[in-house]
């Protein structure tokens, strides 16, 4: 596949690109919150998550480590725990120097404070469901491998090294404006795939770290996190 004149090979675009349009749109959420008075920006992120999922849904043949069925004590107890363990520490780092500064965050409630519930479900569905899913395609799947071997595809999980694992987890952490918990969070989802070889089992963790987060977030409303 040829994108601006470059020769992309199909198993590299089918990682990037759900992951690029992520970050494509949220660079439009912002130029629109800034530049455009009157759009509610929130509504943006169905948007997104549409986009998203049609370009999984596209390429779903290409990603044949999903047809890999994960081991039990892997996704249902290892990964489920690490993710509520990377929740706890992400609500705990947030502190001066560990956050960039990332705005209100996401604010689901209407004019008179109460939930708008298809924001709030929308964006639950698409922090849990789908963003665990398209992140770690890339980050794991595509571009921790990639980085320990160009040829990613024939590259198995355990023989990832301590590089791969620590390059790709600073540029995880620093996609987000709480980098450190980032760090943290990208250490953790790593050490799960090259630990357990299947990508399921990051994905669980992650899904679990963003449920809990986003549910706690509606308990407190600490919408920053969000």
């Amino acid at each position: 596949m040829r994108v601006f004149g470059w020769q992309i090979d199909v198993q590299v675009w089918a990682r990037v690109l759900p992951f690029a349009l992520y970050m494509v749109f949220l660079a439009i959420e912002g130029w629109v919150a800034d530049s455009v008075p009157g759009i509610d920006v929130r509504w943006l992120y169905p948007v997104k998550i549409v986009a998203v999922i049609g370009a999984l849904w596209y390429y779903r043949a290409v990603y044949t480590e999903l047809a890999i069925r994960p081991n039990r004590y892997w996704a249902g107890f290892a990964a489920p725990l690490l993710g509520v363990i990377v929740f706890v520490l992400w609500i705990n780092m947030d502190h001066g120097w560990m956050n960039l500064g990332g705005g209100a965050g996401f604010d689901p409630r209407n004019d008179i404070g109460a939930l708008d519930w298809p924001l709030v479900l929308t964006r639950l569905a698409g922090a849990a469901l789908v963003v665990p899913l398209m992140e770690e395609l890339f980050w794991r799947s595509f571009l921790l491998r990639w980085i320990q071997e160009v040829r990613f595809l024939a590259l198995e999980a355990a023989q990832i090294g301590l590089r791969a694992i620590l390059i790709s987890s600073v540029l995880f952490g620093l996609e987000h404006s709480l980098w450190l918990a980032g760090i943290v969070a990208g250490l953790a989802y790593a050490w799960l795939y090259r630990a357990s070889g299947n990508l399921w089992v990051p994905i669980v963790a992650h899904a679990v770290t963003n449920l809990v987060l986003g549910l706690w977030v509606l308990n407190t409303g600490q919408w920053q996190f969000w």
